[in-house]
């Protein structure tokens, strides 16, 4: 039950029990009982007036009798309420309808079943689905602005975490961990001493910490873009397409194509009012702030550890959309640093190859496109639109106008910035494997040593793939039958042929995942239009790919296979693979076979799946190395937002984007290096082996894999380890 709920019931039972006392005998038994009641209700209200939550919570958690409500008692109070709103919504006749005409009255919301059909499969699923009528659905599209949104960012600094439900909102009900109904992770938090989580906590409320506010010009030309009907940056058409006429025919293949293309316009509609809804919900938020001085995101974590922000609209985790209208709320003067990586930034933002360039080179360019920057400022929407060319146009935008008031003013470099700059690790989860196992030539891929220009990784795989196939072509096709399709592939072979596959490497995939991701690929190229010749060289162009992958990531191979090993050596014992990162936060694998359960409403008969006993094996082993990499990536962001608050800077993180005042990046960037060595100084995987063997003594474990003899304080002078 949520705090101010229960506070509301606490003082309401207080109050009853005072005038009750007033028919009730000086002498009585339950006089004590009642006096108690009253200095507890005084105590209660003196301590909401001097805001002292902590106190207020446990007194009132003593005195809440309550229980919570079973999962079969929401579903039958829901269902029951979804009835009386069927029972009593109706859709008023509209305003031009004759008036000697029946009037159209016709219900909001219809409960019908559906026969789900899945491809490949003969037989169908029963569904219940409440459906509303097309009216009701237009007017939510109309009024999703005004809709009550919960867990809006703060005016006030959050609550420091304390525990696993004491942080955050004022009143709201706040959990460090979104455990999704997994009770054993959420249990593991709960056991773990408040010490064991101090930095966790620290990190946490560092991030809620930072004061955003509503970037306003930036605001204004999506608002324009958003009234004229959309359609730009990314921006969905505020208007359906229309349907397709009827033909008048008889004839079946034109009538079958009729239908298929309503479908397709059908679900090309549903697709776009989900986008329209999303895009309002944003604004809504973002208009509400915009007059706020500032304002807060509390963050939690999700089971592996990583940070986000507890309000889902409008947050620096989101869309290009909500970067561009947020800024931080405390502004901070550039100096000849700031002034130089302001321009940087704006480059990473323009992005098309121009972040794949030196420093130096990025400044360049910048400094070649002001007239376009300050005409970008000027006139965004009447001038010339440069800044839609980029990558991440409204953000990209922001910086324009940044920069402009910056370099026109008579001392740039004491211009007041807003603007967060990002610092963004350069294929993250491969950098971390590269430090786990000691990796020379993982690391050189992946900027953990210095160059003079960013290595790019997926360029790096793609040419080892290119010379693989070249060696394939020269071969005799009647011995080596690949060697047709590696005549075909030749030319078709870049960094974008393969960059899916190389960034979900990281997340163990599968060589039947890489074929498909690779036949995407192809197919929009539409170089090879027969289909079983497309797949045919999909397999071959896909085993390529992990081929040069695991020549120059082995030892994030080796580990990888090490981590599912050791999973699968857990989970056929029925147990879920646990851990703590280095921070001494828990860590419980979720992954259960799901059972159903069967309740029965005055709706309909719910089926609701719930979690056995029974452990996945697979999914456990699976998930396994993508998980303890991402408990790693967030302990070392964590690490970094400590610190960086410790030197005073304002710090925000999105997973391996870390942000700042353009004053402050070079402070950052040699916290968050010194962060990342101190990291993998700690004997990470010895540590996860010997918690194994502990939890499993009568388990036998494979031995650790080689390390390699990468110097890990080398990242220190790596210019490009996250750039």
């Amino acid at each position: 039950m949520p705090l101010s709920r229960r506070i509301r019931n606490f003082l309401e039972n207080t109050r009853k029990k005072k005038v009750d006392k007033e028919d009730e005998d000086e002498g009585s038994e339950s006089n004590a009982a009642i006096k108690e009641q009253e200095r507890l209700r005084k105590k209660v209200t003196n301590l909401i007036k001097k805001q002292k939550l902590p106190a207020v919570r446990q007194i009132v958690k003593g005195q809440d009798n309550t229980k919570p409500w079973g999962q079969d008692a929401k579903a039958k109070v829901g269902c029951h309420l979804i009835e009386l709103l069927m029972r009593t919504a109706y859709i008023q006749p509209p305003a031009d309808q004759l008036a000697d005409t029946p009037p159209d009255i016709r219900p909001a919301f219809l409960h019908s079943f559906k026969t789900v059909v899945k491809e490949n499969k003969k037989t169908g699923r029963r569904y219940g689905v409440i459906e509303c009528d097309p009216l009701v659905r237009k007017g939510l599209e109309r009024t999703a602005r005004h809709m009550v949104i919960p867990y809006m960012p703060m005016l006030v600094p959050p609550v420091k975490w304390t525990g696993y439900d004491r942080g955050a909102y004022l009143f709201l009900p706040s959990y460090i961990m979104r455990t999704h109904g997994a009770k054993q992770q959420r249990e593991a938090v709960k056991r773990t001493p408040t010490n064991q989580l101090e930095q966790v906590f620290e990190a946490l409320d560092t991030l809620g910490y930072t004061k955003w506010r509503i970037n306003k010009r930036v605001l204004n030309v999506v608002d324009r873009i958003w009234t004229s009907g959309g359609r730009l940056v990314d921006m969905v058409d505020r208007n359906d397409v229309p349907f397709p006429e009827k033909p008048d025919t008889e004839d079946e293949a034109l009538l079958r194509k009729w239908k298929w293309k309503v479908r397709s316009v059908k679900k090309e509609n549903r697709e776009r009012h989900s986008q329209r809804c999303d895009i309002e919900l944003k604004l809504a938020v973002a208009r509400r702030m915009k007059d706020e001085e500032g304002f807060y995101y509390p963050h939690n974590l999700d089971f592996r550890g990583r940070a986000y922000p507890m309000h889902p609209y409008l947050n620096h985790l989101g869309s290009d959309l909500c970067r561009g209208v947020l800024e931080f709320a405390e502004g901070r003067p550039l100096g000849r640093s700031g002034l130089n990586w302001l321009k940087i930034h704006l480059a990473n933002l323009f992005a098309g190859g121009v972040d794949k360039l030196s420093l130096e080179g990025r400044l360049a360019f910048t400094e070649n496109h002001l007239d376009d920057i300050f005409d970008s400022a000027d006139r965004p929407l009447e001038g010339k639109r440069w800044w839609l060319k980029a990558e991440d146009p409204f953000q990209c935008l922001a910086v324009c106008i940044d920069l402009t008031e910056a370099l026109r003013s008579s001392s740039p470099e004491t211009f007041v910035s807003h603007i967060p700059v990002h610092q963004d690790g350069s294929c993250n989860g491969l950098q971390h494997y590269a430090a786990l196992g000691r990796d020379k030539l993982g690391a050189a891929a992946v900027n953990l040593v210095a160059g003079e220009k960013p290595v790019d990784v997926y360029s790096g795989i793609a040419g080892r793939v290119l010379d693989i196939m070249r060696i394939d072509a020269q071969k005799d096709p009647s011995v080596f039958p690949d060697a047709l399709l590696a005549k075909i592939l030749v030319n078709q072979v870049d960094r974008k042929l393969v960059k899916q596959t190389v960034m979900t490497s990281v997340y163990g995939v599968t060589y039947i995942g890489a074929r498909d991701q690779i036949k995407r690929r192809l197919k929009e190229r539409g170089v090879i239009t027969d289909e079983r010749e497309l797949f045919v060289a999909s397999c071959y162009a896909a085993k390529t790919t992990l081929t040069a992958l695991g020549e120059m990531f082995q030892a994030a191979r080796a580990i990888m296979s090490w981590l599912g090993e050791c999973a699968k050596i857990i989970a056929s014992e029925n147990q879920p693979v646990s851990w703590t990162t280095p921070l001494g936060l828990p860590v419980v694998q979720p992954y259960r076979a799901l059972g159903r359960h069967l309740i029965k409403t005055s709706l309909q008969v719910l089926t609701l799946q719930r979690e056995t006993e029974k452990i996945m094996v697979k999914r456990q082993r699976t998930a396994f190395p993508p998980n303890f990499v991402h408990s790693l990536d967030g302990s070392h962001m964590m690490m970094t937002a400590i610190d960086c608050k410790k030197a005073g800077l304002t710090f925000a993180g999105v997973h391996d984007s870390y942000w700042t005042h353009a004053s402050d990046v070079d402070k950052m960037n040699k916290i968050l290096r010194e962060k990342f060595v101190e990291l993998y100084e700690k004997p990470i995987l010895e540590n996860l082996l010997e918690s194994f063997q502990q939890s499993f003594p009568a388990l036998s474990f494979p031995p650790l894999p080689e390390r390699g003899d990468f110097d890990l304080r080398d990242v220190l002078d790596s210019p490009y380890f996250f750039n």
